[in-house]
């Protein structure tokens, strides 16, 4: 299994309306980053993501699972960008804010830190098992 992480504004796609969704999920559509696209395309069903709050809140909130892997973007128009399907999993106990990844030196590396305007980005194992226990899980 691998890990990620998917941002997303939650004025434009909050973790509440990823939740309504239930069982059936909802396409993680509008990535149109190439780096993006590659980390879309590497997703397997199964694998997990966090899911961060951009720009408003500034915070890991929750873990969704993917449910489908890449296929064509139904909002892309040039047919060079992918989508997949993903599902709410369970909320963090307490969200990661970004000052808190950043204010904890084993969290130097991670994307979120590095690479702070993709939009969709992988997570080491040892990663994820830290924000994980910061979260309260």
């Amino acid at each position: 299994m691998a890990y990620w992480l998917v941002k997303s504004e939650p004025s434009a796609w909050s973790w509440e309306q990823q939740v309504a969704k239930g069982a059936k999920g909802e396409p993680w559509t509008g990535v149109r980053n190439f780096t993006a696209r590659q980390n879309l395309n590497a997703m397997k069903k199964g694998d997990l993501a966090f899911f961060y709050h951009s720009n408003e809140g500034k915070e890991i909130v929750g873990i969704a699972e993917i449910i489908r892997e890449a296929y064509p973007d139904p909002t892309d128009k040039t047919g060079r960008f992918v989508c997949v399907d993903i599902k709410a999993s369970k909320p963090l106990k307490t969200p990661v804010t970004i000052a808190a990844v950043k204010a904890d030196r084993r969290l130097a590396d991670i994307a979120l830190v590095k690479y702070s305007r993709l939009s969709v980005q992988p997570v080491t194992p040892a990663e994820w098992k830290l924000v994980c226990e910061m979260g309260g899980l």
